[in-house]
């Protein structure tokens, strides 16, 4: 049995509004829950039991989870105060059933990627690894952690958040799934805060802990914003991100009781939700529209997310904005770069548009 523990107990800030309602890992991204497309994988790659790790809106799981057979034993431990992601880690210890030595896989809740998951715990159990850690590189790594390796794989430090060009002495980054041995999760300080990116992995190091860096190229992408959830999303309606949770892949996902005019158009990846309606005209552009949504006639959604039960007046224009639970956007309103909604807001029609020739 190879089990793991994946990190849900974030407050998805980034996303807000639509983390007002519903927590980052259970916002639906390709119709179905995050976090199911996280589960599936780690199933498939054999990994027979997993803990979530829960601690905002966490009854929100448990419901989820009480009603879904995803082919794996799922637990919860959920965190009466967050505890960072070391001290979810080791909060989550009393659930596990593994032995000392044993591979224990962590993943991070907002992570998209097709690493191989499997062989990166064969790896780390043939290198008789204390600690191993997927890497991967990226263009720009200033708004990650860093991690430097030798020639061996063995990590060499941690990096965090560099902006200097001096400071900048690898692309590889920390890319948010580890395997640990059970007993380095014992030795986690239990009942505080604890970061294992700032506190844990160096402390590794200090103490001549073998930490391994184990390289993946493949796709990888941090949900974390509106525009990379927006993509994560298309990646996986047109199948350039993998996941097991995705029934088929094409231009859209439709899924089902969504109502979709004949004259609308749908493309670019889009994902509509159940019981959602999109109307005459509407074009809806590499967008993710939630369940019981609406799209007026002649409205144009791109690169935007409109939250469940939302309603987008006719004629609108909505260019990477996102429009939280229930909220009502008059016809003709114009919102671009950026802009949110939050839930259950109401925006009038707009009545006079004037255009740059006026």
């Amino acid at each position: 049995m190879t089990e793991a523990v994946l990190l849900v107990g974030g407050q998805g800030t980034r996303l807000r509004p639509l983390t007002v309602n519903t927590p980052k890992p259970m916002l639906p991204v390709a119709g179905v829950p995050f976090t199911v497309h996280q589960i599936t994988r780690a199933r498939d790659a054999g990994i027979s039991r997993i803990v979530l790790a829960t601690s905002y809106r966490a009854e929100v799981f448990a419901e989820f989870i009480e009603g879904a057979d995803l082919g794996i034993e799922i637990v919860i431990a959920t965190e009466v105060e967050p505890l960072g992601t070391g001290g979810a880690i080791r909060h989550a210890l009393t659930h596990l059933e593994s032995g000392a030595d044993d591979p224990v896989v962590i993943f991070n809740g907002d992570v998209l990627s097709g690493l191989d998951i499997r062989g990166l715990v064969d790896s780390h159990v043939q290198s008789a690894s204390d600690v191993s850690l997927y890497l991967t590189p990226v263009p720009d790594p200033r708004a990650y952690g860093l991690v430097p390796i030798d020639a061996d794989g063995r990590v060499e430090a941690f990096l965090e958040k560099p902006q200097t060009p001096e400071e900048i002495v690898t692309d590889l980054i920390n890319a948010g799934c580890y395997v640990f041995k059970r007993s380095v999760i014992e030795a986690i300080p239990d009942g505080r805060v604890v970061s294992v990116e700032r506190e844990t992995f160096p402390g590794l190091l200090a103490s001549g802990a073998h930490v391994r860096g184990v390289v993946d190229e493949g796709y990888w992408l941090d949900l974390g914003t509106p525009l990379a959830f927006v993509q994560g999303s298309k990646d996986l309606v047109t199948g350039k991100a993998p996941s097991p949770a995705v029934g088929a892949i094409g231009e859209v996902l439709v899924l089902d009781g969504a109502a979709v005019d004949p004259s609308a158009q749908l493309r670019g990846g889009s994902a509509i939700g159940r019981g959602a309606v999109i109307a005459a005209d509407a074009v809806v552009d590499g967008s993710v529209v939630f369940d019981g949504a609406e799209i007026g006639a002649g409205a144009q959604v791109v690169d935007s997310i409109v939250g469940a039960g939302a309603r987008i007046g006719a004629d609108c224009e909505l260019h990477g904005v996102v429009v939280g639970d229930g909220a009502v956007i008059g016809s003709r309103n114009e919102l671009r770069d950026g802009a949110r909604v939050w839930p259950g807001v109401q925006l009038d029609d707009v009545s006079i548009r004037y255009s740059s020739d006026s």
